[in-house]
């Protein structure tokens, strides 16, 4: 990524999550308790780059919007959380769509693992970040200066409590691993859907942790119609 100046920057780091393609990623960080692994790049694999954030619960990731780069910008953009009809300026919102397409996400550092030759890996939880995201920054998440419990949100706290039930049979929750059942039921409550879709009869397909996962929603109501494991060939 080319800064104004001739300054480049470049990826630190990328994250490996269960999320293959965009559909389905949580709208914001720590929505779900989805898993990733922060896998530095070659050169900065130095351990005392890591020295001490052990001592942090949470991370700010500084991360690049890898499939949503482009050419041209827009001043407003559509919340999908308000539809998709309803415009508001890009700067107030966190649409990918931006001048410089540049995301930011707060992560729980769940362990920081020391793997040989991948250097010191940190596992994080709660990430809203397709497979293979790059990196650009990692900064620990300073609970007296960060957190503003009286700060306003704007129009995101009117739909902040949206959420579906999920109907999820004995059948298909059988195909799904013990330990992604939670986030995966909290990714389906988030509805995956593009907001401006509201068809009950339409069949949606979400790919996550080696599945392909159908639904239907009709209402307030999330119903699972098949869960299938994918195959090795099928991921590549």
């Amino acid at each position: 990524m080319e800064m104004k100046k001739g300054r480049l920057i470049r990826p630190i780091a990328h994250i490996h999550t269960e999320f293959p393609t965009k559909f389905g990623i949580p709208r914001q960080s720590g929505l779900a308790e989805t898993r990733g692994e922060i896998i530095f790049e070659p050169e900065y694999r130095n351990p005392d780059a890591v020295r001490g954030l052990e001592g942090y619960s949470h991370l700010w990731l500084i991360w690049e919007f890898s499939e949503t780069i482009r050419e041209n910008w827009s001043p407003t953009v559509r919340p999908p959380r308000l539809g998709g009809n309803e415009r508001r300026g890009v700067f107030a919102t966190r649409s990918p769509f931006r001048p410089n397409p540049i995301g930011l996400s707060c992560v729980k550092l769940k362990d920081i693992e020391n793997r040989g030759k991948e250097g010191m890996v940190l596992w994080v939880e709660g990430a809203d970040l397709m497979d293979g995201t790059p990196i650009y920054d990692i900064k620990p998440y300073l609970p007296y200066v960060d957190s503003h419990p009286h700060a306003k949100g704007g129009f995101a706290e009117t739909v902040c409590d949206y959420e579906l039930e999920v109907e999820f049979s004995e059948r298909w929750l059988s195909v799904v691993p013990e330990e992604v059942r939670t986030s995966l039921f909290q990714i389906l409550s988030q509805d995956p859907r593009p907001s401006y879709q509201n068809d009950p009869d339409r069949i949606y397909g979400m790919e996550y942790a080696g599945m392909e996962v159908r639904f239907q929603v009709c209402g307030t109501k999330l119903t699972v119609c098949e869960v299938m494991q994918l195959s090795e060939k099928s991921r590549e």
